[in-house]
């Protein structure tokens, strides 16, 4: 297992450094002056436009500009926001509590449905009831989750009243009352390919030889299911979740965006409107190495899900 894993966080290096290069160069594509954007205007002097690429390196050759940049990276230094003068280091750290707490109700409240929706319609397969969870599956696939918050936003917080509309709140508790509609929107859209992975790999473990003998063997059908099947379904689950993480800390963008929601995805949003390089570059790098982390973090989940499976 240690070799493994040190196999893999090698395997990282390449990746980050290549992320690096597309995140800088695509940021640099922008049409946008960044200068202009310092300067407050375009009725700034050239000679004010010049101090200010200056100022901060943006008259430097775009590889000396990366490895300036880069450099910074390696020592947790994602450099200082143009518009707000402040370290993006610090700021994705402040954000990231918010976004952290979004994400944990997302999976928690999507495999929670999830995974008992599916367990019932692989036991009910091809009846009324399984029917039922797949058509629901599908309509939860169907709707965006910038839909699905606007309609929570209209009838939770409008025309009920039961659910803060905007913000995150202070406190645990708090936050976690306003976070649970965004959280919610988030859990829809992926509680549908969960939900179908846990039917389908139920289906698959309930047809095996070994489940087969344990109902043979007079064992109750909730120890069948519980015990037998879903352990071996969770594997293909477990794959589909760490994916899923890697969409949450892209939802998360519009939906923090929507909700007002001071977190990274804001963060991001806010940093592309206003051509702020350093913001969209740091929180970009941030996303792609936390997606990586999460899917090595599944990969060693398999082996306690299943110790049939062993690294070498």
């Amino acid at each position: 297992m240690r070799n493994y894993l040190i196999r893999r966080l090698l395997q990282l290096i390449p990746v980050l450094f290549l992320a690096s290069i597309a995140v800088f160069a695509i940021v640099r594509l922008s049409p946008s002056d960044p200068a202009i954007l310092l300067a407050g205007g375009r009725q700034s002097s050239p000679e004010t436009l010049a101090a200010i690429r200056v100022k901060y390196r943006l008259a430097d050759p775009l590889p000396r500009q990366y490895l300036a940049w880069a450099a910074g990276a390696l020592r947790g230094d994602l450099g200082e926001s143009f518009r707000l003068k402040q370290s993006v280091s610090a700021m994705i750290r402040q954000r990231l509590p918010v976004t952290l707490q979004l994400i944990a109700m997302s999976m928690i409240l999507s495999l929670a449905a999830a995974v008992p929706l599916g367990v019932a319609a692989a036991a009910n397969r091809s009846r009324a009831l399984d029917r039922i969870i797949t058509g629901f599956a599908l309509v939860a696939l169907s709707s965006p989750v910038f839909l699905t918050g606007i309609l929570g936003i209209l009838v939770f917080a409008y025309y009920l009243g039961w659910l803060p509309a905007f913000g995150s709140g202070s406190g645990l508790a708090e936050n976690l009352r306003y976070l649970l509609m965004p959280s919610i929107a988030l859990a829809l859209n992926m509680l549908a390919l969960s939900l179908r992975v846990t039917r389908n790999g139920m289906i698959e473990a309930l047809a095996s030889n070994y489940v087969q003998t344990a109902v043979a063997k007079g064992l109750p059908r909730r120890v069948v299911l519980l015990k037998h099947a879903l352990r071996n379904a969770l594997i293909p689950l477990s794959t589909v979740t760490g994916l899923q993480i890697g969409f949450l800390l892209t939802g998360t963008v519009l939906v923090e965006y929507t909700f007002g929601i001071g977190g990274i995805g804001s963060l991001l949003v806010n940093g592309i409107q206003s051509s702020d390089y350093p913001v969209i570059q740091g929180a970009t790098l941030f996303v792609v190495a936390a997606f990586l982390l999460v899917n090595l973090a599944v990969d060693l989940l398999y082996a306690a899900i299943d110790p049939r499976i062993r690294y070498s």
